[in-house]
């Protein structure tokens, strides 16, 4: 039986939800972007540029690549490979959250929420039960993908004005903000939880291991991912009762 259309249909409230949930997220990123444009501006970027490419590549990892190699006079293809790597682990979220949508949901809903999957903007939204209704990554993504883009063209336009601390301190936000995300649904189920805790060091022990720690950090989450959700998924599989709730 095909979902009612309402499940994908417009709701004001829940577009209220997404740009409540997308509000502190669009600080974080603003933060961060703001230190990214000072990547960017020792590229060379302008600050109209420096929007556009954040608008455009809403990647902290991602951009901040493509700004180091842009700056060392690399070539578009290397630019263009190095940003892909970077950002591959969005892969897998678009695929956690392609099965999330209601049967018969409009493509263009899948598209437009595609440019924006972020951890954070897929943190929020993964969290939701039942269907996804796009309407609320929306609100989430009006407020963060702008905060996103002027964050990174004021922090061109500040050049290096602000001490390098400072700039370290703004970054912080968004690691309390993620976990923010993941501490409710860890607190809710232990196998979550030791599976967060299992990621984190399986993640920081993979930072010190021969031949793994020379790998990007982006290729790196991409395979702790797949592996420990995997084995989860083995372990733990969740009944399709539960998953339909």
């Amino acid at each position: 039986m095909e979902p009612n259309k309402n499940v994908y249909a417009f709701s004001k409230k829940i577009f209220a939800e997404g740009m409540r949930d997308g509000f502190p997220i669009a600080l974080g990123y603003f933060a961060v972007a703001f230190s990214l444009g000072i990547a960017a501006k020792k590229a060379g970027f302008s600050p109209m540029e420096g929007f556009f490419a954040g608008l455009l590549n809403n990647a902290s990892a991602g951009e901040y690549a493509a700004f180091t190699l842009i700056a060392s006079g690399a070539t578009y293809l290397e630019v263009a490979v190095i940003t892909l790597i970077a950002n591959a682990r969005y892969l897998l979220m678009s695929c956690a959250l392609a099965q999330r949508f209601a049967p018969g949901t409009p493509f263009w809903h899948r598209l437009l929420i595609g440019y924006d999957v972020t951890d954070e903007l897929f943190g929020i939204t993964i969290a939701r039960p039942g269907y996804l209704n796009p309407f609320y990554t929306y609100g989430a993504i009006v407020l963060a993908a702008p905060a996103w883009a002027t964050g990174t063209a004021l922090g061109i336009m500040a050049g290096n004005a602000l001490p390098i601390r400072a700039v370290s301190a703004l970054s912080v936000a968004l690691y309390g903000m993620f976990l923010a995300i993941i501490i409710p649904p860890a607190k809710k189920s232990r196998i979550v939880a030791a599976l967060v805790a299992i990621s984190f060091a399986l993640s920081f022990a993979c930072g010190y291991i021969p031949g793994i720690r020379n790998l990007s950090e982006g290729t790196r989450t991409i395979l702790l991912t797949v592996l420990i959700s995997g084995v989860a998924a083995v372990l733990f599989p969740v009944k399709e009762n539960e998953n339909d709730a």
